[in-house]
């Protein structure tokens, strides 16, 4: 295969792995940016009422199953995919929707649903917390970025009237990306 027939193919392939991240991407530019921006987000929290007698052992290897029991028996929504286990308190995930925390305090076993406004949902799924589904997606847009990235750069070297300049863009890249993070 000749280098302009290579270099066209590797193009097209570039333009889909980009177009298909683009909303993934979209995603984390806008709760990244708002984030550092201070608009991080909030949840609305409401209080739940629990039996006085209500109780879980946070180290139980069962604790995933008695979170179940626990919203049945109260006729609380019982569908989540894991529990987050935080020491004293629990989440219950995905946290990028409606979802329960549970506290272990003095006064016994708490509970709070916590409704999450966009900026949080977007905010929860950039940081992993939303569906398996997801993050499963998460994994293989993270995989994609690696070769659309690699793949971009390459056709920039395979291309004589773009070499220098992909050249120029990546060591400039570069020595931003090393005096910001690791030098400032």
């Amino acid at each position: 295969m000749n280098a302009l027939k290579l270099r066209n193919i590797l193009t097209l392939l570039h333009l889909f792995g980009a177009g298909f991240m683009a909303p993934a991407f979209l995603l984390v530019a806008l709760s990244g940016g708002l984030y550092l921006t201070g608009n991080k987000g909030n949840f609305e929290v409401t209080p739940v009422t629990l039996p006085a007698d209500a109780s879980l052992d946070f180290k139980s290897p069962t604790l995933q199953a008695d979170v179940k029991a626990l919203l049945s028996s109260n006729n609380m929504n019982t569908k989540f995919e894991y529990v987050k286990n935080r020491g004293s308190k629990i989440q219950l995930r995905p946290t990028s929707k409606t979802h329960y925390e549970f506290s272990q305090t003095p006064e016994g076993l708490k509970a709070v649903q916590k409704k999450p406004d966009l900026q949080a949902v977007m905010m929860e799924l950039h940081k992993g917390h939303g569906p398996k589904a997801f993050k499963l997606y998460q994994k293989l847009m993270a995989l994609f970025l690696f070769f659309v990235v690699f793949g971009g750069v390459f056709v920039g070297l395979l291309a004589k009237n773009y070499r220098n300049k992909t050249i120029g863009a990546v060591a400039l890249g570069t020595i931003v990306f090393v005096l910001l993070g690791f030098v400032f």
